[in-house]
Formats: structure tokens, sequence, C-alpha cells
């Protein structure tokens, strides 16, 4: 499956791992000559598999948008895959606006082709979109995924700001193994790792089909630069100096793609359609979803459950459809829920038992303890396991909500370092007054008038932490941008 992986991440489910199998590798494409081997039709076979997983994928993601927005990114979407030779109908496409907070874009074989609203909203051309989406379908038609499948290196959770369980704290062992697979059954993350060859001759493919299709191939560059930004924007507002992943992080140098696909597109030109796609896809909702919850800095506050806590300080938050991640140097873990039949004890011990019968491990957890946080009920217990490079504690915390749900932080530390203690404790029940005052940001399209600069209109950002940082990298500019009467911008309001 080939993956954009985004800043932000949905995290697990302790379910089976979705998968693709069946694909067969075709010859590579010279990603710096252009030439191409011939690519294969969509087959009955990936028709087939597409269905059956593409169901599963649109959960993960918050569900499929419906409405003029996503009737135009799925025209643009089978514009361009059409470009790939996979299929002479545009009716072989399935193109999908997902409802997610995830800067991400992805394809499966069987003509299935998939953005997030947050990723579009980053773009600021039809081109761009193009261009995304035309590298995704790209690494469909070289087969790159039946490449990759042999020797597959799926990402975890925690590949948010690096790889979990690093080496650091888990090595190599065999438990360090373990407890990466179980942080991955179902997640989002779940993807295939594609060499920098691979990267690189989807991005050739991605210009090509645009230049096809008519559109100016600079796009492909402009876009990875918005990403680029954008991650690095990221990175410096949670306070970390890891890279946050971009678009297609699982390759390195993103800045060295830049420059090989403006390269690479040369000087010929062709649409962009700018205010077109600004004008259609105005209204998208904005990060964080009202049904997914609202971080904010290290906080997180979930209006329907009317709940709050907050990662200790070094720490950051990343949000997805059914979890959230929680990464720093010292630790890393995730909250989530499982089926719960009222008895908390039980709940402790069955996230535990689906974690290591999910992976074939051996976790002895301690005895569950009980106490109460904030008023609500609340269990926990610890499982010491042994690793590479010393011994590390996974800890179950869990809270019984109400007589129907529970929900628990799962983490990983070095044995005996509680950092996330003050976290476990701050769990607590928002007010009516603070869930009120929780409202949704949506993409807003303006038109610039006289005496507009991007200072100014950056004070009109829903945010009170880097507004002007923001609009930049929203709208592809830079401090000394200079804004012309009638252009169309970007902001980000409620």
């Amino acid at each position: 499956m080939s993956r954009i992986l985004g800043r932000k991440a949905l995290v697990i489910t302790l379910a089976p791992a979705l998968a693709i199998g069946g694909m067969t590798a075709a010859a590579p494409i010279g990603a710096q000559t252009g030439s191409a081997t011939a690519v294969a039709s969509i087959s009955a076979k990936d028709k087939a598999e597409g269905a059956k997983v593409h169901p599963q994928l649109v959960a993960e993601f918050g569900g499929a948008m419906t409405g003029p927005q996503a009737t135009y990114v799925s025209a643009v979407g089978k514009k361009i895959s059409l470009q790939s030779g996979l299929s002479n109908s545009a009716s072989d496409f399935t193109v999908t606006l997902l409802n997610s907070s995830v800067d991400n874009a992805f394809a499966i074989p069987g003509g299935y082709v998939y953005t997030t609203r947050q990723l579009v909203s980053l773009m600021n051309n039809e081109a761009e979109l193009a261009g995304v989406l035309g590298h995704e379908v790209g690494h469909v038609a070289a087969r790159h995924s039946a490449k990759r499948q042999s020797a597959a290196t799926k990402n975890t959770i925690f590949g948010v700001v690096g790889a979990v369980l690093s080496g650091v704290l888990l090595g190599n062992s065999q438990i360090g193994q373990y407890l990466q697979q179980g942080f991955l059954q179902g997640s989002q993350l779940l993807t295939l790792k594609y060499s920098r060859g691979q990267e690189n001759e989807a991005d050739a493919l991605g210009i090509r089909y645009l230049t096809k299709a008519g559109y100016d191939p600079r796009a492909m560059s402009s876009v990875l630069q918005s990403l680029a930004n954008q991650n690095a924007l990221d990175a410096r507002l949670m306070g970390t100096s890891a890279q946050v992943p971009e678009w297609s992080s699982t390759h390195p140098d993103p800045q060295s793609r830049v420059r090989t696909t403006l390269n690479l597109a040369g000087t010929r030109g062709g649409v962009t359609n700018r205010d077109t796609f600004l004008t259609r896809i105005a209204g998208l909702t904005y990060g964080d979803a009202p049904e997914q919850g609202y971080i904010e800095g290290r906080s997180f506050k979930h209006v329907p459950y009317k709940m709050a806590f907050e990662a200790p300080t070094g720490f950051y938050l990343i949000n997805g459809s059914n979890a959230v991640a929680i990464g720093g140097q010292a630790g890393k873990g995730q909250f989530t829920s499982a089926p719960f039949s009222g008895d908390l004890d039980a709940y402790v011990r069955g996230v535990f038992s689906a974690f290591a019968q999910a992976n074939k491990a051996q976790l002895n957890p301690a005895a569950v303890q009980r106490t109460t946080v904030n008023g609500v009920a609340a269990a926990y217990s610890v499982a010491r396991v042994a690793s590479g490079n010393g011994e590390v504690d996974v800890t179950v915390f869990a809270y019984q909500w109400d007589a129907t749900t529970a929900y628990h932080f799962m983490t990983i530390t070095q044995a005996g370092a509680n950092v996330f203690d003050t976290m476990f404790r701050s769990m607590r029940r928002l007010t009516n007054a603070e869930a009120t005052a929780l409202k949704p940001r949506k993409l807003s399209v303006v038109t610039v008038r006289s005496g507009d600069t991007v200072q100014t209109l950056s004070r009109r950002m829903a945010y009170a932490d880097a507004p002007l940082d923001r609009f930049l990298v929203l709208n592809g500019l830079t401090a000394t941008s200079k804004l012309a009467v009638g252009q169309k911008i970007k902001l980000v309001v409620y």
C-alpha cells in the first residue's frame, strides 16, 4: 500500500493488520530519464482485493467526505489517474476525500486513490492536488508495493517523530520487535516503506502524468516544499528537534526531492487552476473534528465524551480517528478504548492479553491496582519486560467512564521511569462550559484587498500561537511575500 505519512497520526486498535497481497512486481521505471516500461492494467484480482480493503481504510481515516468538495477532488483524481495507463475508463478509479486531520495520501491496487482533507487544505492549486495523487498512482503503476512486500517495514504510531522503541529503548530484541508490532495492529500508519529510488520514480511518474494532463509539472516541487515547511513548523511548535513525518516521510531528505522534481519538471508550464481550486475547497474542516477531540499544545479535550487530559512537559500529542499518540524522548504511549463488560480489572487484563496474543509475546503484568482520578474510577497494572538494552515497563492505566465504556493509556518507558504519572492523574471530565467553548476550525478563502499584508491577514488566523508562521505555510508564502489586490488566499477561522 502506498502511503504518504502525515504530521498527525491515528494510532491503533488491537485487530489484525490490513494486508494487500497477490501483487506481482514489474520492471522499474527510470525516474531520472522518464522512460517507462509498460504498466499492468487493473486486474480483476486487484479490484477484488481493493474493494475488500477500501471500507477498512475509509473507516481508519474518519470516513469518506461527501458534497461538492469531495466531488471536485474525485474528478481531479480520476483525471490524473487516467494518465497512468492502468485503465482508460474513469469509472475504474475510486477517489476518496477522507475526513482526517492527517496530512496524508495513498493509493492501493484496484484503482483506489485517497487523500485527506488536511492535506488538500495545505495545497494551493489544482495542479498540486493532481501531483500528489499522481505520485501515489505512480507507486501502484510501478508495482512498488509488490517489490517491498517481502521486506515490508511497518511504521509505528511513534514514527511521528522517529521509530518507537528505538535501539536506545529496546534495541533489536525479540520482545522489542513484539512490542513494536503490537502497536501496529490496525494502525493508520500500517505502511510499506519505499526506497529513495522508488520515491524518485513515483515523483517522476507524477510529473509525467501532470504534463500529459496539461498541468504545470512544477507543482510537484511546490507541494513538496509546502509539506517540508509544514513539517518543520510542526516540529518547532511541538518543541521537538525530531522531524515530524511530512508527505512521503518514509524517504529521506525532502529538500533534495524538491530540487530534483523541479529539475525534472523543467521550464515547461501548464495550468494550475489556482482560483478554481481555492474556491472549490473553501469550507473544509481544518485540523481536529469535534468527534475526534481537540489537541491544543499538550492538552486533549473531547467534546462528545466531555473528557480532558494533558501530556507531561516535553511530550506531544497526535490525534487520530480512533486514538491519540503520546510521544517524547522518555517514553511513548497511546490513548484509546477496548470492549468493556463492566469489570475494570478485567478490562486492564484484557488489554495486556490482547496485546500479548496479537504478538505471541510473554507479558506478566502485576496485580491490577484500583484508584480514583478526579472522581473517575480507575485501574492500572505494569508489566516489566526484558529488552536488548535493559528492562522496560509496559503500563495500562484504564478509566471507567460510564457503565458500558472504558478508556485506557498504554505506555512504554524504561523500567522505573514514572514519566507518565502526571498524565494518568490529569484525566478529568470537562464542564459543560468547557465543552461548549470548543469549536472546530475551517478553511476560509478570502480575496486580498488594498492595504492587506501577510502580517495583517495572519492576525485573522484562529490560532494564538504562531499565527503568522501558520498563515505563511498554509499559503506557500514567505515573510517578504507581497500580496496583490484581488489575489485569493486561505485563512483558518472558527
